[in-house]
């Protein structure tokens, strides 16, 4: 069992959204005991088809409950809409009304189907896979890169297993969240546009280029992005603009949310992972950009995140602006020495914003300092963002 970093609250309603298998289920059922919990599993077919024919039971069943079940779980909420209507009737009926507990893998369904999200009645979280702090003494780096980190996945005793784990769940995922739900009705065009999105991953997305290789339009690109976002398997990473003095890159990068479930979209899963490699060094960037945003995000911290790129190639993978007006330029590198000419992006920046704070995040033995750049074991990346 793995000690997750996200604390639910217990007198508050709320929504709890992530992707499949991210342990959703499991941290409702360990933060609410069964004693009094109304446990609601939509994903379960009869009771998927007894409420989705006739929602007002459950209102009816929750004014019935024994008034020792102070909580009720409503698992997958998106498959049917229309509870939340029943939600809130009951969030505003006399007495003291239980505090819900509305988990969902799909945000997108919901807003399609102009749900009602409770108005400011239930706070949201995100849950995500594991994180390096999370696995604690199991974690390791290279196993992270391979297969992610979907709690379930990790936990495989073999490499075959997680293998074969990823690979159904990259096809079941397509067919419950894109296909079975109607996301997008041209599920052929979608299909093509899913490994060519993958092979973007951590690149500067060219829409045009794209459509052309798709066979879609440039418009239709786009919503299938949307699509990635809204069903929680990827996320845009805009990028800066604030330099006056150059110009910069306006289109933003898309990364998966876990290595393991880009890698099988790419089909890669079978492909060996070697340091110093080009392949190594993407994942293991797409490995602390997914990590910085997930602890930023359990942190509840409103940080900004974006990319540095300017027309003449200089680039910084990631930075990371505080409310209090902080700057955190941070390039990460697999290198286990990297040297002052792939820091060249840093220097970049650093003369346009000599304020902010340059870091390379690597898997160094010790922090050094190069030409005003810190070079930090990326363990310690976090400490410094105060995650």
């Amino acid at each position: 069992m793995f000690k997750r970093r996200l604390d639910l609250p217990r007198n508050k309603s709320f929504f709890l959204f992530g992707p499949r298998q991210t342990g959703k289920s499991t941290l409702l059922r360990k933060t609410f005991s069964e004693a009094e919990t109304i446990y609601y599993d939509l994903l379960r077919s009869d009771e998927y088809t007894r409420l989705a024919a006739n929602p007002s039971l459950f209102r009816e069943e929750v004014l019935a409950r024994d008034k020792s079940k102070t909580h009720v779980i409503i698992d997958e909420v998106q498959r049917v809409p229309q509870l939340l209507n029943e939600v809130q009737s009951l969030m505003m009926s006399p007495g003291k009304p239980p505090v819900f507990c509305l988990s969902g893998s799909s945000a997108r369904k919901l807003k399609r189907a102009q749900a009602n999200l409770l108005a400011g009645r239930a706070w949201t979280y995100h849950l995500h896979p594991l994180t390096h702090l999370e696995c604690g003494p199991r974690f390791s780096l290279d196993k992270a890169l391979r297969i992610g980190t979907l709690p379930s996945i990790y936990s495989e005793e073999s490499e075959e297993s997680a293998h074969r784990s990823l690979k159904a769940y990259v096809n079941t995922y397509l067919q419950e969240e894109i296909a079975a739900e109607a996301i997008t009705r041209n599920i052929g065009a979608f299909l093509r546009f899913l490994p060519l999105a993958a092979f973007e991953n951590g690149n500067i997305l060219n829409y045009s280029n794209i459509a052309k290789e798709t066979g879609i339009s440039y418009k239709t690109v786009q919503e299938y992005f949307q699509v990635l976002q809204d069903t929680l398997i990827g996320f845009l990473l805009p990028a800066f603009t604030k330099s006056a003095r150059k110009q910069l890159a306006k289109h933003p990068k898309f990364y998966f949310f876990d290595t393991g479930v880009h890698r099988a979209v790419c089909g890669k899963l079978s492909v060996p992972l070697h340091p110093g490699t080009s392949e190594y060094g993407d994942v293991f960037e797409h490995f602390i950009v997914c990590e910085i945003a997930r602890l930023i995000d359990y942190a509840g911290k409103d940080y900004t995140l974006s990319f540095y790129r300017t027309k003449d190639g200089a680039e910084v993978d990631l930075i990371v602006e505080t409310p209090a007006g902080k700057v955190f330029a941070i390039e990460i590198k697999s290198s286990r020495a990297p040297d002052a000419a792939r820091l060249r992006g840093l220097k970049s920046f650093g003369r346009d914003f000599p304020e902010a704070s340059l870091f390379c995040a690597a898997p160094v033995p010790r922090a050094r300092l190069l030409d005003g750049i810190k070079i930090v074991p990326w363990q310690e990346i976090f400490g410094v963002l105060e995650l």
